[in-house]
């Protein structure tokens, strides 16, 4: 009942966002269409939402949620920049050679999707095929369910249920590349490396002392197990390119810059994209994840059901393009899961006065029952409007000049955040 429920009250959010997700999907079958139809889309949502918020009445409470939001994207920037640096190191250190060299790990799950090519109808492999959606709908699709406060669709405020969310990717962001880096473990596309990097072919000086002299000699590896010291002599090798980085030259060890890529280190950073190790778990699939359990926590109802659809068609779709192997998305499931559990305490559709009016209620318990004896109708609605008055939100008179600049610098800034997200990320 509770589904059925959510499902009728609101219906508009699912529709726009499953709206965003079919007209984006005529760039692959109309291009022409696509052009005119998701232009006209983003303009009449982006119109829809500016026209409410004169509306609406929760800037007290997004004021509130302004300085997690700021604290939770600082946050999410600092871990983002040091998955940038991890990602580099661990196709740099081993070298090109590495990469196109050793062949994929074992898969199940890509023999699996193989198998059901051969085992499903046409029609179905080729949905399965389809780039329905991708990391940039996932995002816009969260970009949507926040600003459906202004609707009164979802619990606010928006500022905080967007601190959750990007305060839960950093933490995702972090263990994940705290993972990769701990273990590198090869491409499912071997040509990636040389293709996307150019960092040296020949292996890092740490890599030359303590991996290679061992890596394809059963004896050596049992030798060091051994002695537990690097015993192997290091073979000759070019050095590597040193550039002038002043304070961050440090960096030269972990990102191995070579003369054509020139002298910056954050543009090294910039051509990271999503890597191409085996970079466990996906970073994709938890941006899926954690979209579809605010969606699920915050919203409900049989558009949640869809979204859930789309991950795990977007999971397959991982595995089958060779992307990510199987263990990558299915972690980052239960990952992208239990995280958010787990910070609840940013936000939550709970509610927060629910308790300060129960114990107003109980305070007021007995003047209550005096009224309803004496039939004091008017005595009730003053005591019920006491009780009422326990909410932050019902005590605000009505915003100040300073709340309705806020309310704006808000909007303005939430809609540049829209569009950039949209533009950089709109090739997946």
């Amino acid at each position: 009942m509770r589904f059925l429920a959510a499902a009728r009250t609101g219906g508009g959010l699912g529709i726009a966002a499953m709206s965003y997700v079919l007209i984006d999907y005529l760039r692959h079958i109309s291009p022409t269409w696509h052009a005119r139809f998701q232009p006209l889309l983003w303009t009449v949502l982006g119109l829809i939402a500016v026209t409410r918020v004169p509306f609406y009445k929760h800037w007290t409470a997004e004021f509130k949620a302004a300085i997690p939001f700021l604290a939770s994207m600082i946050f999410m920037l600092s871990a983002l920049l040091f998955e940038a640096l991890s990602v580099r190191f661990v196709t740099a250190v081993l070298g090109l050679d590495w990469h196109s060299e050793t062949p994929p790990l074992p898969d199940t799950g890509q023999w699996l999707l193989l198998a059901l090519n051969e085992k499903l109808p046409g029609t179905v492999v080729e949905i399965l095929r389809a780039r329905i959606i991708g990391l940039h709908h996932f995002l816009m699709l969260f970009m949507m369910l926040a600003f459906s406060v202004l609707f009164d669709s979802v619990k606010a405020p928006g500022l905080g249920l967007g601190a959750r969310y990007m305060f839960t990717m950093a933490i995702g962001r972090l263990l994940r590349a705290i993972t990769f880096v701990s273990t590198i473990l090869p491409s499912a596309r071997p040509w990636c490396a040389s293709a996307r990097f150019q960092v040296p072919n020949y292996p890092h000086s740490w890599a030359q002392k303590y991996y290679v002299p061992y890596a394809e000699d059963a004896n050596a590896i049992n030798q060091i197990i051994k002695q537990d010291i690097a015993y192997a002599s290091v073979g000759s090798y070019p050095s590597d390119y040193q550039p002038d980085w002043g304070s961050m030259s440090f960096l030269i060890d972990f990102l191995r810059p070579t003369a054509s890529e020139g002298s910056s280190w954050y543009s090294l950073l910039k051509k990271a994209g999503g890597g191409c190790n085996d970079l466990i778990y996906s970073g994709h699939m938890l941006v899926a994840v954690l979209t579809a359990m605010a969606w699920t926590e915050a919203y409900g109802g049989f558009s949640s059901a869809l979204i859930w659809l789309l991950v795990l068609h977007s999971a397959q779709r991982e595995i089958r393009e060779r992307h990510h192997y199987s263990v990558d998305c299915i972690v980052a499931i239960y990952v992208g899961i239990l995280l958010w559990k787990m910070t609840s305490f940013i936000w939550s559709t709970k509610d927060a006065t629910r308790g300060r009016r129960l114990n107003k209620l109980e305070k007021i318990q007995g003047r209550l029952f005096q009224a309803a004896k004496d039939s004091d109708l008017n005595k009730i609605k003053q005591l019920l409007k006491e009780v009422e008055l326990g909410s932050p939100d019902s005590q605000r008179k009505g915003p100040s000049k300073g709340m309705w600049l806020f309310a704006c610098a808000t909007i303005f800034s939430a809609l540049t955040i829209v569009l950039l997200a949209f533009t950089w990320t709109s090739d997946g």
